[in-house]
């Protein structure tokens, strides 16, 4: 910082040390390539580069330290990120995952037949009239959406044979166990998180697909029904009972939401990484910054925490690779 002594003189600085700071300094690429040392350049690179060097120290003290929630947005599992997911889950290296209805359903359909990159400018009337949605650069062709409903009509009803025969609705965590065990494939985060008796919760399950197959089942059998209330005790029982909480966030919405809001009931999650692109000028949860976070007691206010501003597919890989790996 350079400070002016007088209006008169701008000429005549003085200039404030900072040597004990880091210099802001990148990868030599001049050196043979090593991994380790070009993810410990990001923290000197500067703007965001830094906050992801950031993310992986605090990632790998919740490995050493906490319980991890992850929670995801649909969009990840459209995405290759979905493969990354069944690694930590299949490796038992997070501990609950909080996700929405597209996450769950689409874990399933690509169990069925793959999805495909398309382009971000594909005019959307062409695509309708061929067949094929689109999920940014993602093409999703009708005939997955097929093959989802072959699976989840008959599994629906079992859903609602084990509900009459326990006496009481299922939880959302209770019906995706049931159906990860039901595909029975391991491509799919669902099948690991079941035989690893992992939770995954979806607070939000009709809001896709998966809602689309439950509206028929109800109509079906009107006393079919779904219970959020359990998935909510058993989240913030989770949260109560471990010593230190961690939270990987991707994205917004709902899936972020419900991981913070269980852990005010601990006075806070002790780490954090929020890795997203949303701002919090809206007032949206999504946007909103770790510190707003600590005005609501969902984050500690000496938490490790670090927000990433950046599209998770170019930063979550490099995370895991990083810590987990």
């Amino acid at each position: 910082m350079i400070i002016y002594k007088s209006e008169k003189s701008k000429n005549v600085t003085e200039t404030v040390n900072l040597d004990h700071l880091p210099r802001i300094q990148g990868y030599d690429f001049e050196k043979r390539f090593d991994f380790k040392r070009f993810v410990e350049s990001y923290a000197t690179s500067g703007f965001q580069a830094t906050n992801l060097a950031r993310a992986i120290t605090i990632t790998n003290q919740m490995i050493k330290d906490a319980t991890i929630f992850l929670a995801f947005t649909s969009n990840m599992v459209s995405s290759g990120m979905r493969d990354i997911i069944t690694y930590l889950v299949k490796n038992k290296k997070v501990h609950f995952l909080v996700t929405t209805a597209g996450g769950i359903e689409e874990d399933l359909i690509k169990c069925m037949k793959p999805f495909h990159l398309g382009k971000f400018g594909a005019p959307g009337e062409v695509l309708f009239r061929k067949g094929v949605n689109r999920t940014g650069n993602i093409f999703i062709p009708n005939d997955r959406y097929l093959e989802f409903e072959r699976f989840m009509t008959p599994f629906l009803e079992k859903v609602y044979k084990e509900q009459n025969q326990i006496g009481r609705p299922l939880s959302t965590s209770e019906i995706i166990k049931m159906a990860g065990l039901e595909i029975d494939n391991k491509s799919s985060f669902l099948y690991w998180a079941a035989k690893n008796d992992i939770p995954v919760i979806c607070p939000a399950l009709t809001d896709g697909a998966f809602g689309d197959m439950m509206y028929f089942a109800k109509k079906r059998h009107p006393d079919f029904a779904v219970d959020i209330t359990r998935d909510m005790n058993q989240i913030v029982d989770r949260c109560m009972n471990i010593e230190k909480s961690g939270a990987i966030i991707l994205g917004g919405g709902v899936a972020k939401h419900y991981v913070l809001n269980a852990n005010i009931f601990r006075e806070g999650l002790d780490y954090v990484v929020y890795i997203n692109t949303a701002q919090e000028f809206d007032g949206s949860d999504s946007g909103a910054k770790i510190d707003e976070a600590v005005t609501w007691g969902k984050i500690k206010p000496d938490a490790k925490a670090v927000k990433v501003h950046a599209d998770a597919t170019l930063v979550f890989p490099l995370l895991v690779a990083a810590a987990f790996k």
